[in-house]
């Protein structure tokens, strides 16, 4: 597909002592189409040039030879060198390109070669799969998807949180409480109701609480109680936490968890004290990270056990070797910014290569709030995501059976709608701002919402099967599109550029934001423009561009990892 942002930048840098590159990143989309499909603020240029901005724009577009086959027309506004593109050429080469790729339309071949990593959803065993929960497994998914929709090799990991002090506390729990639950029915409350428990016990009396720390200790070093009442814990929690990935459609590469590293841990040990990075403190080892303004990190705690970070940076050690990866990303509440800070410095002491070190990402995200504040687990104040998931099944059932009685398929649209409306509002805006967990606006069916946009792809749908329609490039009128269509026309074009952007920022909203205005822009031209008429040629123009909108709907929200039903 032509990068026109790349031709008017290798034609701007014919004329000037400045890269393409360069002038790629100058250029800019301006907000308003009527000021130019780019534009070049020429106030960057002016020191360097030692000129005006207005002088140097007047200069370039002097100097560009017109007509010229990429560019139709350029204007100077202010010191800005506003740039029209060929609309004939666009119109003609994204036919090309969309009838070529169909349901591949926007990807590319961009990271064939590269490993990427993402580390997503990993919940607590033997706790809750909570609304808070949602957002690692939904933001994760979603980037894995677009990784993946660009040629990278992609691994989704779900580091379960399978060991740490938390289930020293269990098994202390288990030991004075167990006898009082049966862990069949409901094994997952069972086991919140002794965590809260025993944590309330822990408050109370500091002896519990070492107790707890000492069955951690124990089960580390493979004591057979401990050991069988975890391996029970594990076993009942992932059968729990599988019924949720299977709504949701969410599957992993690899199931690794916390306890996978405990015979690696040791060398990580080693390689930080044969470098001289381990200092003892308090009968406890750490690595002094004061020269970064950032507390100490804790390696191996007074009483031997290790710690959650030491379980961090064997993982990157056994994934840098096994996966050879260029980016491992974490998906990790915004809460963990000071433990990934420290946990990526003390691993530049691993001896591991640097582009293991330069390629550790941790993508932050705003957590979910009940209205009456945040969410534990020890004070029982959890919303299940199956029991929000369900809800949002019936709510959009109960929609269904209102509006439109008769509809066939009944129940599997309601879970494409229902689980969509979740999934997209928790990716129609920038991931690390904060959500209040409200009902009203999770399920919301109005406005800028999930279901929206799947209304708006079963429209066009509809209209496609009604007329039999496959898409052929030669029956589209180019000028027709060119007259009324353009706009759309020019959002279908920058899909992969949008695509791209999400990657670069690791930010899905940049799509879900962009499948908004595409909805939009088309509930526009369609009520503006007959998509059925007499006149055959604006008749298959139309149709083509209703199917395009569609298909850039179907993927895009593939991408986030909604469904599009076929009716509604």
């Amino acid at each position: 597909m032509i990068d026109f942002k790349e031709k008017i930048a290798e034609e701007i840098s014919k004329k000037m002592d400045i890269t393409v590159k360069e002038i790629e990143e100058y250029l800019e989309i301006p907000k308003d189409n009527k000021m130019g499909d780019y534009a070049l603020p020429c106030f960057k240029l002016a020191k360097e040039m030692k000129k005006s901005p207005i002088i140097i724009a007047n200069e370039i577009k002097e100097q560009i030879e017109m007509p010229n086959k990429y560019i139709a027309k350029i204007e100077v506004v202010n010191g800005f060198l506003n740039i029209f593109i060929n609309n004939k050429m666009l119109i003609e080469n994204l036919l090309e390109e969309m009838q070529e790729k169909k349901e591949k339309y926007g990807s590319s071949t961009i990271g064939n070669g590269k490993n990427i990593i993402v580390e997503y959803s990993s919940p607590n065993i033997a706790k809750p799969f909570h609304v808070g929960h949602l957002r690692t497994t939904v933001i994760g998914r979603a980037l894995y998807n677009m990784y993946k929709f660009l040629g990278y090799n992609t691994i989704g990991i779900n580091h379960l949180g399978d060991w740490g002090t938390q289930f020293g506390k269990l098994i202390e729990g288990y030991k004075r409480f167990g006898n009082e639950y049966n862990l069949e029915e409901n094994p997952i409350d069972k086991l919140t109701e002794i965590y809260v428990r025993i944590n309330e016990l822990c408050k109370e009396d500091e002896s519990v609480l070492e107790n707890c720390r000492e069955n951690f200790k124990k089960l580390e070093d493979g004591d057979k109680y401990c050991v069988e009442i975890w391996e029970k814990f594990k076993d009942l929690s992932l059968k729990e936490f599988q019924r949720i990935y299977d709504i949701l459609n969410v599957h992993f590469d690899s199931n690794n968890g916390e306890s996978f590293y405990t015979d690696k841990m040791p060398e990580v040990v080693e390689i930080l004290r044969k470098n001289n990075k381990l200092i003892e403190s308090q009968g406890a080892e750490i690595v002094d990270l004061e020269y970064k303004n950032m507390p100490p990190l804790m390696v191996v705690k007074s009483n031997g056990s290790t710690t959650y970070a030491t379980r961090d940076l064997a993982a990157i050690l056994y994934r840098a070797r096994t996966y050879d990866f260029d980016k491992c990303i974490y998906v990790v509440g915004s809460e963990q910014n000071l433990h990934f800070n420290q946990v990526f410095e003390v691993a530049k002491y691993l001896d591991l290569d640097e582009k293991y070190t330069n390629g550790l990402i941790h993508v932050p995200y705003g957590m979910v709030r009940l209205k009456t504040g945040k969410m534990s687990t020890r004070e029982g104040t959890l919303i299940k995501l199956e029991d929000i998931l369900k809800e949002a099944i019936s709510r959009a059932g109960a929609i269904i059976e209102e509006k439109n009685p008769n509809l066939e398929g009944k129940e599997d649209i309601a879970k494409k709608v229902g689980i969509g409306a979740v999934i997209f509002n928790d990716l129609a805006n920038n991931i690390i701002k904060d959500e209040v967990f409200d009902w009203d606006i999770m399920l919301n069916f109005q406005g800028e919402t999930g279901p929206y946009i799947q209304y708006m792809y079963v429209r066009t749908k509809s209209m496609l099967d009604k007329e039999n329609y496959i898409m052929n490039k030669d029956l589209v009128d180019t000028a027709e599109l060119e007259k009324n269509g353009m706009e759309l026309i020019k959002q279908i074009y920058v899909f992969g550029d949008i695509i791209k952007q999400a990657v670069d920022k690791n930010e899905p909203s940049i799509i879900s934001r962009y499948l908004i205005d595409i909805a939009k822009l088309y509930s526009s031209f369609y009520n503006d423009n007959k998509i059925i008429v007499e006149d055959e040629k604006i008749r298959n123009t139309r149709l083509c561009l209703t199917y395009m909108v569609g298909n850039v709907l179907k993927i895009g929200t593939s991408l986030l990892g909604m469904e599009m039903p076929d009716r509604m």
